[in-house]
């Protein structure tokens, strides 16, 4: 897959092209996707993807954005292993945001990108002020038609980023996992953190968050990326009360029967079921037997699971 960082001043061939945020590659993103890869066949033309950095509510409002469900490199991986072998990630900023509808599609869309075929969601809006939408998307179209993915619905839902996040944010993240096809995950490298769980007897593998989490709370989750494979475990997301007041956001994970060094691994979290909040305790010896309490309720969940 090429990946373009900002706008090329000319395109260098036509394409099939979808516009979006992808935020969490969802099962609505997956059918556009799928839509796009085939139509990219038929036409033989590369199977690309517009999409934004940052995502315009981080842009517009960044301290009122909704949480990121996925950073760029795991959104990036999960287009490619949707078909997608271009794609252009365009910088959003004051100049992109005041473009008129009709510049978006004759300066962006058709010289910049060379679209011969694109593919938008019915509720599509852009260009200055969302003033833009299907309608003049269609009406200004020169040089590339138009085709349009209506809304996908899961158990009568429509399938949406916020969706996922209201569910992550209530803890359902089976709910989540089913409108997204795969459960929530958090994906990042293995650092050195205080060794603080490895002295209350729980060691754990700790990934620093670049950005604020859609969820928070103590899990039972799987962890890929290990030596031999996928592993269950608990996790704790959040800031650590106990331990340090207004502390930055952290994923610690206690891997069941691992001990091995795995610092600099790439490892990704699966959130599989919610054991409770995020909770402050008076000291490290009543979280430790909280801990304790954890994994043996997570490990209940896990045989219960396998069970059924």
């Amino acid at each position: 897959m090429r990946i373009y960082r900002g706008l090329p001043r000319a395109a260098d061939q036509p394409v099939a092209l979808t516009i979006g945020n992808f935020d969490g590659v969802h099962r609505g993103h997956q059918a556009m996707l799928a839509r796009l890869a085939e139509a990219a066949d038929d036409l033989r033309l590369p199977a690309a993807v517009m999409t934004f950095e940052p995502h315009p509510r981080e842009f517009f409002a960044p301290h009122a954005a909704p949480p990121r469900l996925t950073p760029l490199r795991d959104k990036l991986e999960a287009l490619r292993a949707f078909g997608v072998t271009r794609v252009h990630i365009a910088r959003f900023d004051a100049k992109l945001a005041s473009l008129a509808p009709e510049a978006f599609i004759r300066d962006v869309l058709e010289q910049r990108i060379g679209v011969r075929w694109v593919l938008v969601g019915d509720d599509f809006r852009f260009g200055h002020k969302r003033t833009g939408d299907l309608a003049t998307l269609r009406a200004h179209a020169a040089r590339f038609s138009v085709e349009t993915m209506h809304t996908v619905e899961c158990d009568g839902e429509r399938i949406s980023s916020s969706a996922v996040r209201a569910a992550l944010l209530a803890g359902d993240v089976a709910r989540a996992a089913r409108l997204l096809g795969r459960p929530y995950a958090i994906a990042g490298r293995v650092g050195h953190g205080e060794k603080l769980g490895r002295k209350l007897g729980f060691p754990t593998a700790n990934l620093p968050l670049r950005h604020v989490p859609p969820l928070s709370g103590v899990y039972a989750v799987r962890v890929g990326g290990l030596p031999g494979g996928p592993r269950d475990g608990v996790a704790s997301l959040g800031t650590r009360p106990t331990v340090r007041a207004g502390g930055r956001p952290l994923l610690e994970a206690f891997i069941l029967d691992f001990d091995e060094p795995i610092y600099g691994r790439r490892i990704a979290v699966e959130f599989l079921h919610k054991l409770r909040d995020e909770a402050r305790y008076p000291d490290l010896e009543t979280l430790a037997r909280k801990i304790g309490e954890d994994v043996a309720q997570a490990r209940d969940w896990f045989h219960a699971a396998n069970a059924a």
